[in-house]
Parts: structure tokens; C-alpha cells; sequence
């Protein structure tokens, strides 16, 4: 397989009788048959037109909230404008703001005007509303598109409906500053707005707005964890998915850089976030209220890259850090699959490091553990080099035994299914500055073109690989299906153990001995 790279009145009325006029099937309820162009379909600001296959239907950047642009910077989200007519679907929206990235492939994106969504689904009208699977890309919460993601396979293979979108990312997503209100988390609101959007127009599209799962990876995962807490995102899906996420308390980029300190921590303190924001207000930007930094371009804003903003914790979005809430069961009780790569820090070791000597290695041991480190040394001895031996540390410390730890007050509440992904030949998709000197093995977002194309990448997968690709496929459309991945004709995932996923080796695998988990507690 490859993949290439490459709302008053007068205007709902408009809106309501030019859809009836181009598509009087998809404007009428689900259960008509359609009679007209497949590729018109109804929404509740105006009918839009995507594309047409054999398989699936497309529409892409379709509206989901008003530019945050103006004074809508660092507001919550606004409903989008109506339009009148049929709106073109054929082609992503803007990126969100960001810099460009070239290990990733992303170009960067000045542009504002990004809250934009995508629909895929598979082609005909289906007897009852298909499943409706939202995806959350990931980048640090600083970069990434949704744009990124073709979604015809997934769609087509699994018979579900699926959403990606754009969410504001950064500064733009997550400043926090005194007195104003949603410090810290515009991208999480975002979210919230688009799932929001899903309720109310996805039956127009054929899916079920009852079964919506909530699905990402990286800092995309680490939002669904968000929103598996936020008060604010009740009732607007029914699953989750969380690929390579940290819901723990671990501060995951002190784990990769240690004495990163507490101001590098995926979840701050709100208190936290807004010194931040005022730090760089003053010292970077010369401002002394939100009315001079909305002033400031984009550009400017970027420019200052000390800052990793995401999202705040003690704001009505977050109240609590995911971590204690998952303690305290204040989550909503809906089934979950969480799991990780096998080898999730190699790909921070390379970005970060390139690869480590052993001077290096010692320092990082010292500085990380202090009087514990040989210890670890003594550990990882069999490693194979100082840097498999710290993406080793990475993977252990930083993912698989804080998700297990997550894992265990999940299973207490709502059903849990675990995974490691631990295909080891997984191509290499990223464009370090230098070629890494060790192998990645199932590093960091290798599983993504198990389940999406991927847009600005090109991938090839062995005939073995696409076989894995087609049974991850199954359980992840299933699981959004009925909220059970097993299904027949695929190894059987137990809640009680997780599953490795790997080409011709999936079954169950012990997490806590295979990362060394019981000697990970004993550091607190």
C-alpha cells in the first residue's frame, strides 16, 4: 500500500431552501432514500458539496466556529456565519497557526482563520446511522492539521463515519493571562465546539450522533484525556480512544530532558500558565494588556518558542489534572482503549538528542535520578547502547507504566482495553537532521498508517503489515461500534491483560514486566 504525500433568520431560510433545492434527499430526515447528487448534504449553516468515489464520500473544510480572529483571539469559540448557496467541500481548511516543522513535513500556517472540520464516509445510504469516530491530531499541541489525515480507508474498511478538525494550537490555543477568561484552554473549547457540531449535523452524513468515539494520538490523545474529564464536554461522545497519551502525573518532557521543571508540564496550573503569559507579554512583546497582544501579528506571536503552551488545569474546562481525576472516578463513564508503541521514547531520543554517547548518558542518569541512577543504569545495562538504553528509560518512565497506572483506575469504572503496538519495522517516516544511529523500532506515532493515509508522508507496509493494518482497523471500528473490539476472525482482546499488536503476533502481553513497571513505582 502507498500513500501519497502530497446561522438570523433570513439567512437559515436562505440556507434551508437552497439545500431542499440541491439535494431535497440529504436535507430531508436520514431515513429517506437519497435521490440526488450524493455529494450535497445539508447542514445547519448551509448545504455543502464534497467528492465522490467509488467508496466513500468526502467533504472537507466545512466551518465549525467563527474565525477566531480579531477580537475573537483567545475568546471561545463562536458559532460559524450562515452562507447562502452551496458551499465547496473539496478541499481541506486552513492549518492553525504554527511553525513550521521539518521532521514532521508540516510547511506552517499564519493564518487565523483554521476552525474547519472534515467528513468521510462510506458511500450509500446505510440501513441504520453508522458509528462517528473524531479524530484529534497530535504535534505537541503546537502543530499539526487535520488536514494531515485521509480518512477514506479507515472509513470505507471500517463502515463508520469519520470527523477530523483543526483546534488552535500554541499560544493561540492555550495563553493564559490574568483576568481573561478560558486561560488556557481555547483548543480544548475548540474540540468541545466541533464535537458540539458532530450532535447536531452528523445525521445529515449518516452517522449516529449517540455513538460518537473520541480518538487521537500524542498531544491529540492527551486532549481526549482532557476531554474524558472536562465537565464541559458531557454527552458529547460515548468512547474514547487514547493513542500515546499521558493522563498521568508524570511530567513527560522532564522525563525526555530532565530539569525541563514543572513550566514544561502538559498540564500547568492555571496560576502557572498565566505568568507565563504575562512573562511574555512584557518581556517579548511589550504589552501590557490583551488589547496590545491581539494586536500583535501572528508572526510575532510565534516567534517566541520558549513557552510549551498547553492546556491549564483549575479553569472550568480542566478543574482537575487528568491524573486526579481518573483517582477520584470523576471522569465520564464511557469504555476506553488506551495504549502506547513499543518503543515510544526512541523517537524523542532522535529528535532531541540525535543519539547519546556515554558521557552524555551519565549525565542525563545524574540528573534524572541523583543517587538512584546507577540503579537504573544497572537496569538498562542490556539496552545495547546509551541511547536505546534512555528511549528505553522514556517509553518505561514516561508512557507504558503511568498509562498502565491510568489503565488501573479505568478498569475500576468503565470498561478498559490495553494495547502496545509493537511492530518493530514500522518505515521510517520522520526527517530527523541527522539519521539516527540506533533503531527507532515501533517508535513514537508508527502506528498511524495502520489506521488513517496520511497525507504528507508516503509509507510503504509489507503484506504483513497491511494485515495488522487491517485487523487494527477492526478493532478500533468495532470498539466505536459496540464499545468491544473483538470481533470474529481476530485474536481475542481480554479487558483483564493488554494486547500486543504486532504482524502475525497479536495477543496478550505483560506490560508491567516486559517495562519494568514495579521498579518504576518504587521512585513515587
Amino acid at each position: 500500500m502507498r500513500i501519497n504525500r502530497s446561522r438570523i433568520a433570513v439567512g437559515m431560510i436562505l440556507a434551508a431552501v437552497l439545500a431542499v433545492m440541491a439535494d431535497p434527499a440529504t436535507a430531508a430526515p436520514h431515513n429517506r432514500p437519497q435521490k440526488t447528487d450524493p455529494a450535497v448534504v445539508a447542514t445547519d449553516r448551509g448545504p455543502v458539496r464534497g467528492t465522490v468515489d467509488g467508496r466513500t464520500r468526502t467533504f472537507q473544510g466545512i466551518p465549525y466556529a467563527a474565525p477566531p480572529v480579531g477580537e475573537l483571539r483567545w475568546t471561545a469559540p463562536r458559532p460559524a456565519a450562515p452562507w447562502a448557496g452551496v458551499r465547496d467541500a473539496d478541499r481541506p481548511g486552513n492549518p492553525c497557526p504554527q511553525l513550521p516543522d521539518p521532521v514532521s513535513g508540516q510547511t506552517g500556517s499564519v493564518t487565523e482563520d483554521c476552525l474547519y472540520l472534515n467528513v468521510t464516509t462510506p458511500r450509500g445510504r446505510p440501513e441504520r446511522p453508522r458509528p462517528v469516530l473524531v479524530w484529534l491530531h497530535g504535534g505537541a499541541f503546537r502543530g499539526g492539521d487535520g488536514g494531515d489525515f485521509d480518512e477514506r480507508r479507515l472509513a470505507a474498511t471500517g463502515d463508520v463515519v469519520v470527523v477530523n478538525l483543526n483546534y488552535r494550537l500554541g499560544v493561540l490555543g492555550f495563553l493564559g493571562y490574568p483576568g481573561l477568561a478560558g486561560s488556557g484552554t481555547f483548543g480544548l473549547q475548540d474540540q468541545q465546539a466541533a464535537l458540539r457540531w458532530v450532535q447536531r449535523n452528523i445525521a445529515a452524513f449518516g452517522g449516529d450522533p449517540g455513538n460518537v468515539t473520541l480518538f487521537g494520538e500524542s498531544a491529540g490523545a492527551d486532549a481526549v484525556c482532557a476531554q474524558l474529564v472536562s465537565p464541559t464536554a458531557a454527552e458529547l461522545f460515548h468512547r474514547v480512544v487514547m493513542q500515546s497519551a499521558n493522563c498521568s502525573s508524570a511530567n513527560f518532557v522532564d522525563v525526555i530532558l530532565p530539569g525541563a521543571g514543572p513550566t514544561s508540564d502538559t498540564w500547568k496550573p492555571v496560576a502557572t500558565a498565566e505568568q507565563l503569559g504575562s512573562a511574555l507579554a512584557a518581556n517579548a512583546l511589550g504589552c501590557a494588556d490583551l488589547d496590545c497582544l491581539r494586536s500583535r501579528s501572528v508572526a510575532e506571536l510565534l516567534a517566541d518558542t520558549s513557552v510549551y503552551w498547553s492546556p491549564a488545569i483549575g479553569t472550568p474546562t480542566l478543574p482537575l489534572h487528568p491524573a486526579e481525576a481518573l483517582r477520584q472516578g470523576r471522569f465520564h463513564r464511557v469504555p476506553v482503549l488506551y495504549g502506547h508503541t513499543r518503543d515510544e521514547g526512541s523517537f524523542f531520543v532522535a529528535g532531541f538528542y540525535g543519539g547519546l554517547d556515554e558521557p552524555t548518558y551519565q549525565w542525563l542518569l545524574g540528573s534524572a535520578f541523583g543517587a538512584r541512577a546507577g540503579e537504573v543504569a544497572d537496569r538498562y545495562a542490556d539496552a545495547g547502547s546509551p541511547s536505546l538504553a534512555w528511549s528505553a528509560i522514556v517509553t518505561d518512565r514516561g508512557y507504558v507504566c503511568p498509562s498502565a497506572e491510568s489503565a488501573r483506575h479505568l478498569r475500576d469504572r468503565v470498561p478498559t482495553y490495553v494495547y502496545e503496538f509493537a511492530d518493530r519495522d514500522v518505515p521510517q517516516m520522520f526527517s530527523f537532521p541527522q539519521p539516527p544511529p540506533f533503531p527507532l523500532g515501533a517508535y513514537h506515532g508508527s502506528e498511524l498508517p495502520f489506521l488513517h493515509d496520511l497525507t504528507n508522508v508516503s509509507v510503504e507496509l509489507t503484506a504483513a503489515q497491511r494485515g495488522l493494518s487491517r485487523q487494527m482497523i477492526g478493532y478500533w471500528t468495532r470498539f466505536a461500534a459496540t464499545g468491544d473490539p473483538n470481533g470474529p476472525g481476530t485474536p481475542y482482546w481480554s479487558r483483564r491483560s493488554a494486547q500486543s499488536l504486532a504482524p502475525g503476533a497479536v495477543g496478550p502481553v505483560d506490560l508491567a514486566a516486559a517495562h519494568h513497571c514495579a521498579f518504576w513505582a518504587s521512585f513515587g
